[in-house]
């Protein structure tokens, strides 16, 4: 027996059957949908009871993806789809027609800098050196669309890094940006999976100015760190001039709505450099939880 070997499988592999599923023999027995093997019926897949599979699905397939790529953490970025970066922001302005359309464009023009302030963020992040195991850590996330989420793909590119972007289905095709990593580019049917990849490995946030989507995925993440359904990380909020104009923080304290120290849950900051110094010294003193060192990347 010890010359003997031992099979590693007995039943033929899914893609296996599959192919010999496809056949040559056609009756009306075969033609029947009824005969589909199940996870090739797209039919039967897409009923509304096969919710709960689909879910599944959706939540599997990315982690799956990420684990073989050797991602251990990830460093999210919030932001707006409609801030360009400086030059188109500029070109915007001198197109305007109107003083409304001139007065948000020139609104446009000052947030523009947060661009740049992404993509030099997703630069000093993508230049974190592999952990013990040889997983990447803090590798940059986005939503995968335009403005602050390509500058955040397009800053890990600048220095060789892979990226990823997590894009959802919409009803006007929105194609992910072209620095996205292609085998790390995902596409999510469902609002809640998307959001909850977001955040399952995650260990640092930044959120720039943003809209609906921006306030959305951010609130849920400050519920979720308040409530303590999730440890702390570093959550950055760009532009502090921006946040406060749009959400009055204290007067949430003085409703009594939330504590005060709910307001510590998140840091103002305005450069890339103050994000980085702020996520060194908050897992200096918790001892580097996301398994490598962020310490060993760039210095200051």
């Amino acid at each position: 027996m010890s010359d003997a070997k031992i099979p590693n499988r007995l039943f033929a592999p899914a893609r296996q059957d599959a192919e010999t599923a496809k056949g040559s023999i056609r009756t009306p027995q075969t033609e029947d949908p009824a005969y589909r093997l199940a996870f090739q019926d797209m039919d039967f897949l897409l009923r509304e009871d096969l919710r709960p599979v689909r879910f599944q699905l959706e939540l599997l397939k990315p982690e799956l993806i990420l684990e073989e790529a050797g991602i251990a953490s990830t460093f999210v970025f919030y932001g707006s789809a409609r801030i360009p970066e400086p030059a188109k922001a500029q070109a915007l302005l001198e197109l305007a027609e109107g003083d409304e359309a001139r007065r948000i464009a020139e609104r446009l023009v000052e947030k523009s800098k947060y661009y740049d302030e992404a993509r030099k963020l997703a630069q000093i992040v993508s230049q974190v050196p592999r952990d013990a195991d040889g997983r990447r850590q803090f590798v940059v996330c986005s939503g995968g669309g335009p403005s602050i989420m390509e500058a955040a793909n397009r800053g890990a590119t600048d220095v060789g890094a892979e990226s990823i972007g997590l894009n959802i289905v919409l009803p006007h095709e929105q194609a992910p940006n072209p620095y996205v990593t292609p085998k790390l580019s995902l596409q999510f049917h469902y609002f809640a999976l998307r959001k909850m990849h977001f955040l399952l490995h995650a260990r640092a946030l930044a959120a720039f100015p943003g809209g609906f989507g921006t306030f959305d995925e951010l609130f849920e993440l400050l519920t979720l760190i308040q409530t303590g359904k999730i440890d702390p990380m570093p959550v950055m909020l760009f532009g502090e001039a921006f946040w406060r104009r749009v959400v009055n923080w204290e007067a949430l304290c003085e409703e009594g709505v939330i504590s005060p120290r709910d307001l510590k849950i998140f840091r103002f900051v305005e450069t890339a450099e103050e994000a980085w110094d702020f996520v060194r010294a908050f897992y200096r003193e918790r001892q580097h939880p996301t398994g490598g060192d962020p310490l060993e990347g760039p210095s200051d």
